[in-house]
């Protein structure tokens, strides 16, 4: 009497573990819709996988789930998305996602060599994943103009903000014209630049006197002081 109760109850037992183990599964839906609400204000075309919850769980059957990010998440490349059960069921799990965001970029025409001063003939726009990229690649060649490439770039590589910098619009020890302006005046001298300087940096320049003065450099080798 008592083995068959044991091999009854053990049964009863296998049983439960067999429903949990076979529970519904989360439907994906509600889940991807929440998503892709969530991927609105992306800056690019979005590709989106949902991984499966892991097998080793045992979730009762849950009526209505819940999608959430946990704190600080961000929806791009791999990552986590929470569900809970707010109907039929308490619990709440993590499911893997991978988002794909696809945009478009500005990329190397050609193989172009660190220190190149770039214009737009030298990039193209093309379509990449960007999020399998580091955060700052530009999507305008216009963003290139007037810049000097920090490293050597193959064809078809994405450019970023942070591999440029300002090209000088004056050049140590370069001649330049030296305006000098105020309320209804403006007279002009020719001056020795001391340092190189981008478009809107201070420049020390030195006159022919010997004199030496602080202006803001500007395109075409002018150095402007406004009293």
């Amino acid at each position: 009497m008592k083995t068959s109760l044991a091999k009854l109850l053990l049964g009863l037992a296998l049983g439960a573990v067999a429903l949990l183990s076979h529970a519904q599964p989360i439907d994906e839906q509600p889940l991807r819709v929440y998503l892709q609400n969530e991927l609105g204000g992306a800056a690019g075309r979005a590709d989106l996988t949902i991984g499966d919850v892991d097998s080793r769980l045992h979730l009762a059957p849950c009526a209505r789930i819940q999608p959430f990010l946990p704190a600080g998440a961000r929806l791009w490349g791999r990552g986590m998305v929470g569900v809970r059960c707010v109907e039929g069921a308490n619990w709440s799990t993590y499911i893997p996602i991978h988002v794909r965001i696809y945009g478009p970029a500005v990329v190397a025409a050609r193989g172009l060599s660190a220190g190149q001063a770039l214009s737009p003939a030298d990039v193209r726009i093309e379509e990449i994943e960007l999020t399998r990229e580091p955060p700052g690649v530009l999507n305008d060649p216009a963003q290139v103009e007037n810049k000097l490439l920090l490293r050597t770039l193959t064809m078809g590589q994405p450019i970023r903000g942070d591999q440029l910098r300002a090209r000088p619009v004056v050049a140590s020890g370069e001649q330049v014209k030296l305006t000098y302006s105020g309320s209804g005046f403006m007279v002009s001298a020719e001056a020795r630049a001391l340092a190189p300087a981008v478009d809107g940096q201070h420049v020390r320049v030195q006159l022919q006197s010997g004199k030496i003065l602080t202006g803001t450099a500007r395109a075409g080798g002018v150095v402007e002081i406004r009293s």
